[in-house]
């Protein structure tokens, strides 16, 4: 009994993974790989959607501190690289060719709106899957991984069956170490499972802040620009 009771001190992970069988081992350098590949996403994603987050909002309240449409858009910077400076950009752009367009007052009048909710629609739609990529892969970690796993510790349960019948000897020693292997498959796969749901869960909370964020600045740009455009269409028949 005390004999079977050292067997695990002096069984380490490092000798246990160098004695796995091969599948197991292929099994557990694959899910490596995934956590490897895993975390580089979420240190990335986290930077690049709370820089995102961060710009998004300040921008919507610069832009509705402002007095007008043209200030609000100096506010927020048409020229930096910032998620609401690309869709205000686009939509500017699309507002110009209409300006320019061979149509009279009126007629552009009733184009703009349809036009600009598209375009900032567009643009949104844009900078959400930018934002949004590779997110796909940490959710396959998460569903994924603990099978993956579950699957290493099944072939590690076959080999120890394998060879209790090999010896003709159920003895602790024999299994010990083939169900010891086993395991560690599964607990590799949880490693890899519950960082990549957690961090998943929360770039999709926080995605549909900066998302949020967009769709409320492209209200208040269709807002300002209808009622600016109305102004000046009233003001040149006065004229």
């Amino acid at each position: 009994m005390g004999e079977s009771m050292n067997l695990m001190p002096d069984s380490d992970i490092l000798t246990l993974l160098l004695g796995a069988t091969l599948t197991v081992k292929l099994v557990m350098t694959f899910l490596a790989c995934m956590s490897l590949w895993s975390w580089a996403i979420i240190f990335f994603k986290f930077f690049t959607i709370g820089t995102a987050r961060k710009r998004v909002m300040s921008g919507y309240e610069a832009f509705m501190n402002s007095e007008d449409l043209t200030s609000g858009l100096k506010a927020i910077g048409t020229r930096e690289q910032t998620p609401l400076a690309r869709v205000s950009t686009l939509a500017v752009h699309e507002f110009r060719l209409l300006e320019k367009a061979d149509v009279n007052r009126e007629r552009k009048r009733l184009l703009v709106k349809d036009t600009l909710r598209r375009v900032l629609k567009q643009g949104i739609s844009k900078e959400m899957r930018v934002l949004t990529r590779n997110l796909p892969f940490l959710a396959t970690c998460a569903n994924a991984a603990p099978f993956i796993g579950l699957f290493g510790t099944v072939w590690g349960i076959m080999h120890s069956f394998h060879s209790i019948g090999q010896t003709q000897s159920a003895a602790l020693a024999t299994v010990a170490p083939g169900i010891s292997e086993a395991l560690i498959a599964t607990a590799i796969g949880l490693i890899v499972a519950i960082p990549a749901t957690i961090f998943y869960n929360y770039f999709l909370g926080k995605l549909n802040e900066v998302e949020s964020g967009m769709v409320d600045f492209a209200g208040a740009f269709l807002n300002r620009a209808e009622r600016e455009i109305a102004w000046a269409s009233k003001a040149e028949k006065k004229g």
